[in-house]
């Protein structure tokens, strides 16, 4: 696997950059990490099979790499899409199942309470001491209502009937509150993640003012949930948010937020306009990842960690996610410095 130095989880660490303060040690963070690189983490321990099994790989994963927690989902839960053909990405268009008031009536929501949490108890078994786990959602709010509706007829929906586009959020945001509440009631659950792409390279996916109204209210939502549980709740979208920026530290609440690329606004400058006000979270944009040298990840990220040493609130990872294509060994480049210096 080539990690050194793994160490004894401590969640305290995360828990204080939450609170924008300075780590006890420098603080890796990752959201996703696609299953090739899980596997190698994870090493002989890592399983294939049902929910416990991909959750106690995870497990495994995590702790091997020297984190103070394990990304997972609470449950099988998700909301029916119609089918999308899927290549290096996937359409926002294809598969839509509701596209007027008849085809809403007729749609089926799952209830996330029909999905078992017994898997993720099951799992929690195997947390070593110290380390506890984060629940992202199945997808956001704005996520699920483009999958269900289709983007382009999500756009002349909210002009054509507003009503029908406020009962479908509603019965979006309304499942993923309790998917939340549920999660959170849990000892070994140290934070929700609420992961909801938002916006484009230049803009927000609908105009703000749409996202305040039909959005917002259900991270805020969330977040209060997990407050009210003693707990943290971050966010992970996608997307230009300069005009939104403030709704996420003054509305919704948020504590941290992950997501960068460098087209949009470096790390390195994201940093310097939120510290003290919102925990950064990762940064080192993906494809910098996977085009740079391991000696030049090496770089970026130290200078990335000494920027942030004496105000605290940030951790060290990647801008989105550990895809397939990034090479294992630049990932590793990355992580040695959150790990060794």
């Amino acid at each position: 696997m080539g990690i050194r130095g793994r160490r004894q989880p401590d969640f305290e660490n995360l828990a204080l950059i939450l609170e924008k303060k300075r780590p006890k040690r420098p603080t890796p963070f990752e959201f996703m990490i696609d299953e090739p690189h899980l596997r190698r983490l994870a090493g002989s321990r890592f399983r294939k099979g049902g929910m416990k099994e991909h959750l106690t790989s995870t497990i495994y994963a995590f702790a091997n790499g020297g984190f103070d927690y394990a990304m997972v989902h609470a449950s099988q839960f998700h909301f029916r899409v119609g089918e999308r053909h899927r290549a290096q990405s996937i359409s926002q268009n294809e598969g839509a199942l509701i596209t007027d008031r008849e085809s809403f009536d007729r749609y089926i929501w799952n209830d996330p309470r029909d999905f078992s949490l017994e898997p993720l108890e099951e799992a929690a078994r195997e947390l070593p001491e110290g380390m506890k786990l984060i629940i992202c959602c199945p997808c956001g709010v704005l996520e699920n209502v483009v999958a269900i509706v289709g983007y382009e007829n999500l756009c002349y929906m909210a002009y054509e009937d507003e009503a029908l586009v406020e009962d479908i959020f509603e019965q979006v945001g309304s499942r993923l509150v309790t998917y939340c509440r549920d999660a959170l009631r849990y000892d070994f659950v140290g934070a929700i993640m609420s992961n909801d792409d938002w916006g484009f390279n230049t803009q927000t996916m609908l105009p703000p003012e749409m996202m305040r109204r039909y959005v917002f209210p259900f991270h805020k939502e969330i977040v209060s949930a997990a407050h009210a549980a003693g707990k943290y709740a971050m966010l992970h979208s996608c997307g230009n948010y300069s005009l939104i920026i403030e709704d996420v530290i003054e509305d919704m609440k948020f504590d941290g937020r992950h997501s960068y690329e460098d087209v949009i606004e470096p790390v390195e400058t994201a940093y310097e306009r939120l510290k003290g006000r919102l925990a950064v979270l990762g940064g080192i944009d993906m494809d910098y990842l996977a085009r740079s040298s391991p000696e030049e990840i090496t770089q970026r990220s130290r200078k990335m960690l000494e920027r942030a040493q004496d105000a605290g609130g940030y951790a060290l990872g990647s801008g989105n996610s550990i895809a397939e294509y990034v090479p294992f060994e630049h990932f590793l480049a990355m992580l040695q410095v959150a790990l060794n210096g």
